[in-house]
């Protein structure tokens, strides 16, 4: 039987309907992943009265399904003490990142009401600064040991499976909880059950939980390691980074990273679910920067204003200039801002990225320069096309350098990448680039 596809206006037009059974009827007929998909794009007040129509068991599911925006409402919405229970049985990584979210007095009220050995594990993951890995992972591991045989710890996941959020990667640790390897499960019920682990388990691929929770992430899944272990710098064991919340988390990085490249804040929940208000929230700031910045542009003609009297022609090629300054820095920083999220540059690499660049930069240029030149020789002299040809070779090169180095200096002095985004380096490239065609017009052009 095909199942119904159910969307969040229907439940919605019930809600207000007052059809409560027959909305909660039609929920339960959905998987509670699509339930969370579900509510997260229901406006927040019928959203709470969805949740409630949930059978308990399945509320728990679908909490922490759930986004955190979402979370943090329905624990504003309904109280501590009807979302406890979910709350509880969020992993401990989950745990920690809903808790980041909430007001300190909320947070403590539900910390307080988790079992002790929940508290003690969301303890584990909180102690981790945010943006490591370490705050990202789950410190609930089923492990075995080096001299365990492939019986053994096949016995020991059996009896721990249920507590833990992956068993598909056993690691397998020696004396003092050092990390020495790693067994699959597979292995585990194929092998011989007397074969020592130390026979079949594998060489990991392992992150200190202090390390950069993105790149770490994105080493993740260009492995395509279910589970990575995570360990402390004397290498041991202390968590597991499962390969759907590294997908979670290089998802968290990209939507910011988009966000910022159009000079905005992502936002925390759907679009159309967001206020006026946050979304000028998100943009405002931005946009007041990129404002004062623009600031030096209308400077620079002011400087150049003389110029601009004795040959007017110069004005109207401005808009070309800025914009293939602009555009080529842009490219520029979004190529090596890639490099970057995917481990194919780093900070160390910046006079290599530099040296690049340049040459990128005059290829574009001499190309463009060569239609500029022709095209403004043509229209109206010589001098000009000269002007423009050279100019743009000088624009390009420029910026091309500039925006392949602002990610990597924004990178090693720890500022995200994003920060360096498309509409900021458009605005000084228009700067330096009236610069440049100002003082080579008074070059050419003797005035």
């Amino acid at each position: 039987m095909t199942q119904q596809i159910v969307n969040p206006d229907e439940i919605g037009a019930l809600i207000d309907g007052g059809a409560l059974t027959e909305a909660g009827d039609l929920l339960a007929t959905l998987h509670h992943g699509e339930v969370a998909g579900i509510l997260d794009r229901l406006p927040r007040k019928r959203r709470g009265v969805a949740f409630r129509l949930l059978p308990k068991p399945t509320a728990v599911e679908v909490f922490d399904d759930l986004t955190a925006v979402s979370q943090v409402d329905l624990i504003a919405d309904l109280g501590t003490a009807d979302v406890a229970e979910a709350f509880d049985h969020l992993d401990p990584d989950d745990r920690a990142e809903l808790l980041d979210e909430l007001p300190a007095a909320v947070a403590k009220a539900l910390v307080q009401q988790l079992t002790p050995d929940e508290r003690e594990m969301t303890g584990v993951v909180l102690g981790f600064a945010r943006g490591s890995v370490g705050r990202r992972m789950s410190p609930e591991v089923v492990h075995a040991y080096v001299d365990d045989t492939a019986a053994a710890a096949l016995e020991r996941v059996k009896e721990r499976g249920h507590e833990v959020e992956t068993i598909y990667t056993v690691p397998v640790i020696g004396e003092g909880r050092v990390l020495r390897g790693v067994v699959s499960l597979r292995d585990l019920l194929l092998s011989d059950p007397d074969t020592p682990l130390s026979a079949m388990m594998h060489k990991p691929i392992a992150a200190y939980a202090d390390d950069d929770a993105e790149l770490t992430a994105q080493r993740c899944i260009d492995r395509a390691v279910l589970a990575m272990p995570v360990t402390d710098r004397e290498r041991r064991l202390v968590g597991m980074l499962t390969i759907d919340d590294a997908a979670e988390v290089v998802e968290q990085a990209r939507d910011t990273d988009e966000a910022r490249a159009g000079a905005s804040e992502p936002l925390r929940e759907p679009y159309l679910l967001a206020s006026v208000l946050s979304i000028t929230r998100a943009r405002i700031v931005w946009l007041f920067v990129l404002a004062v910045s623009a600031i030096l542009t209308v400077n620079v003609l002011e400087i150049f204003e003389g110029t601009l009297e004795q040959k007017v022609a110069l004005a109207l090629f401005i808009p070309l200039l800025t914009g293939i300054g602009g555009n080529t820095g842009s490219q520029a920083a979004t190529t090596v801002t890639r490099a970057l999220a995917t481990g194919e540059a780093a900070p160390r690499d910046v006079l290599r990225v530099a040296g690049k660049e340049v040459r990128v930069g005059l290829t574009l240029g001499t190309v463009l320069g060569i239609v500029g030149f022709a095209v403004a020789g043509l229209a109206y002299e010589l001098e000009i096309g000269t002007v423009i040809g050279l100019t743009i070779l000088s624009i390009c090169t420029m910026a091309a350098t500039v925006g392949g180095m602002m990610p990597l200096i924004a990178k090693s002095i720890r500022v995200d990448p994003a920060v360096f985004s498309t509409p900021f380096i458009s605005t000084f490239c228009d700067a330096t680039g009236l610069i440049i065609y100002f003082m080579i017009a008074k070059a050419v052009l003797g005035i």
